[in-house]
């Protein structure tokens, strides 16, 4: 089968949740079908991206577009109407440009990942087509309306609206529909949700795997770090978190690791704080700490670096929210948190009792390996295609 994938980022390097699951979804899918990958580009193009890509893509083309044609798109999607989210990423010569390879190409299928990409094929109509929905836009937006200052409020509930209309909108112009966890399914605005299926990402454990070497960290968050909800959990752990612990834990370190560090992240260093930006291997940042605390307030999806940690042998504690997507269970294979106290409670039981820790860790391994691999999770996204 031949299959045409469009993106909204070159899915290389692996920094971000969009381009991990883009990525493994390509490599398993290109074991029994041709693809030809068509990924919109913001950003400068890492130096490996194509030979990276190549292994696995028949053709491949990357459409960059400037920030003067960001601005022109962000207007033009004002006045049409469409969520912010969407308009960012189209542009009218760009779809010409896809339609031509279309035709082309000639594929059995058209995968669009995240609403961002639906708007280029939405009227195709001879052509099956799949969107994953991956993550519920308007929820995130939602939950982000609170925190926001005053003055941008206008803006986010008018883009949670949009959005609202606009996923409920596209479910209806497309073949197929994926999304990443029955928590986010909950939230897509149509009566057919439940006709969405559900294909988590996976942890690729050749990669990520038990390392035994001197811990140099406490605690350990990471995460693409201008992403506003790990923003919003670094500051939290921060802020609400470690002045519970350093009256009985003075020189505890935390690790804050991850590209692009905010300017709001960035403040947070001190004594107990790292930030330590972009690492070019993130396995070190897990293997050199204690555990994994990731307080999710505003998350949607699946959080990668949950799995990430598992596979590599780490305890995790984290927030209902971000447990829901992977349904591990509480005190066997992770810790789950509602509020300052609790994470704190937890944080010292394991710096306490590293027995405790090592048999959670060994838990959330056994777990990982058995629900969550790559190839167990595109198994699911090959039976879809399949029905053509």
């Amino acid at each position: 089968m031949k299959i045409f994938v469009i993106l909204s980022r070159v899915p290389y390097p692996l920094e971000k949740g969009d381009k991990l699951r883009a990525f493994h979804q390509i490599k398993e899918l290109s074991k029994h079908n041709d693809i030809f990958l068509f990924a919109l580009n913001d950003a400068p193009f890492h130096p490996k991206a194509l030979d990276e890509l190549k292994p696995y893509c028949k053709a491949i083309k990357f459409y960059h577009f400037k920030k003067k044609d960001i601005i022109k798109n962000l207007i033009s999607a004002f006045f049409s109407k469409l969520p912010m989210q969407v308009g960012y990423f189209y542009n009218g010569w760009i779809k010409k440009v896809m339609m031509q390879d279309i035709k082309k190409f000639a594929p059995d299928l058209i995968y669009c990942q995240l609403i961002r990409t639906a708007e280029y094929v939405r009227e195709i109509k001879d052509i099956p087509k799949l969107i994953d929905y991956m993550d519920v836009f308007s929820k995130g937006v939602e939950r982000r309306i609170e925190k926001v200052p005053f003055y941008l409020k206008p803006i986010f509930n008018m883009e949670y609206i949009r959005l609202l209309k606009y996923e409920h909108d596209v479910f209806d112009d497309f073949t197929y529909k994926t999304i990443i966890s029955e928590q986010d399914r909950s939230h897509i605005p149509h009566p057919d949700k439940e006709k969405i299926t559900v294909i988590p990402n996976g942890v690729d454990t050749d990669f990520f795997f038990p390392v035994e070497i001197e811990k140099q960290y406490d605690i350990l968050f990471s995460g693409n770090m201008s992403y506003p909800p790990n923003v919003d959990s670094a500051v939290y752990l921060v802020d609400e978190i470690l002045p519970l612990l350093l009256p009985t834990h003075p020189n505890l370190k935390v690790l804050i690791s991850g590209a692009d560090p905010s300017k709001k992240v960035l403040s947070l260093q001190s004594k107990n704080v790292i930030v330590s930006g972009w690492v070019d291997d993130i396995r070190e940042s897990f293997a050199e700490s204690k555990m994994l605390v990731a307080p999710m307030q505003l998350s949607i999806g699946l959080q990668n670096k949950l799995l990430q940690a598992m596979a590599m042998g780490i305890p995790v504690i984290t927030s209902v929210l971000a447990n829901n997507a992977i349904h591990a269970t509480p005190d066997t294979h992770i810790l789950v948190a509602e509020n300052p106290k609790d994470y704190a409670s937890h944080i010292f039981s394991l710096l306490d009792n590293p027995d405790k820790g090592k048999l959670i860790a060994d838990n959330a391994l056994d777990f990982v390996k058995i629900n969550f691999s790559w190839e167990a999770m595109n198994e699911r996204l090959e039976t879809i295609i399949k029905v053509n």
